[in-house]
């Protein structure tokens, strides 16, 4: 019994690790940090929409908020099934994240923040001073 509970001490301890057992996932502060960047990102997006004039609400309705962006960049419902296309998905973001830094009067920078830095571009066009101008629509 004292060599069994010396062993269970021991492994305590001296863990490997290298031990594939153990998770991030399992780590209370990679939650909360999680949590707080999901509700930033929300947040941030509602915001966009609001100064777009578009339902803030409809950042938490999954597949709505990517259509609702596309509405506000001017570019075609349609595009939305492209989302769903693998390698594609990846360069309809970066047109649709190009096109919402223009919309609110930003550059590129501001789409290289959105594309590699999600979480500070969003907040930045949200809480920040851009002001949305829509598109012009083509003839």
């Amino acid at each position: 019994m004292a060599i069994s509970f010396l062993t269970t001490l021991a492994d305590t301890y001296y863990a490997d690790p290298y031990s594939t057992t153990y998770s991030s996932s399992n780590d209370p502060t990679t939650n909360v940090i999680s949590l707080v960047v999901a509700v930033l990102m929300v947040v941030a997006l509602w915001k966009i929409f609001t100064k777009a004039k578009q339902p803030g609400w409809a950042a938490i309705v999954p597949i709505y908020n990517a259509y609702i962006l596309l509405k506000i960049v001017n570019r075609p419902g349609w595009w939305l099934i492209l989302y769903f296309i693998p390698f594609v998905n990846f360069i309809i973001w970066i047109i649709v994240s190009n096109d919402l830094a223009k919309t609110f009067g930003k550059g590129m920078g501001t789409t290289i923040l959105l594309v590699i830095l999600p979480f500070i571009g969003y907040p930045m066009l949200g809480f920040g001073d851009a002001k949305y101008t829509a598109p012009k629509v083509a003839k």
